[in-house]
């Protein structure tokens, strides 16, 4: 295994790490709309979810690979009436990148976030 730290994404808030490689796939942690030097959640569901994106391609690139090998993303929202804003945003920041994909909504998520996600991507190694 391999543990994935890069400054241009948020750092951990808690006892975990960014990311960790393992047999060739990138486990994400859940990214939630902090900045590397900000560590306050503010903004719509259209500018935390362009900020998450943002934290996961960090992760992405420090792992080597990009969302053309993203398997599976996991959304997690705090109210689903924003999943079509969301999705609208995730779509236009993917491109053609087409990984499978689960939405759900939960109760809360830390320092107040609207949106988190995690993802799994290869990373051929």
């Amino acid at each position: 295994m391999k543990t994935i730290s890069t400054s241009s994404a948020p750092a951990a808030i808690g006892p975990y790490s960014q990311g960790i490689v393992a047999g060739g796939f990138l486990f994400t942690s859940g990214q939630i709309p902090l900045t590397p030097v900000i560590a306050a959640v503010s903004g719509s569901i259209e500018e935390q979810t362009k900020q998450v994106l943002v934290n996961l391609d960090a992760v992405l690139a420090a792992a080597g690979t990009n969302w053309n090998r993203v398997v599976k993303t996991t959304v997690f929202l705090t109210d689903l009436s924003d999943f079509a804003r969301m999705n609208a945003v995730y779509e236009e920041h993917l491109g053609a990148a087409r990984p499978a994909r689960s939405t759900v909504q939960v109760a809360a998520l830390p320092k107040g976030a609207k949106i988190e996600i995690e993802l799994i991507a290869e990373t051929g190694g």
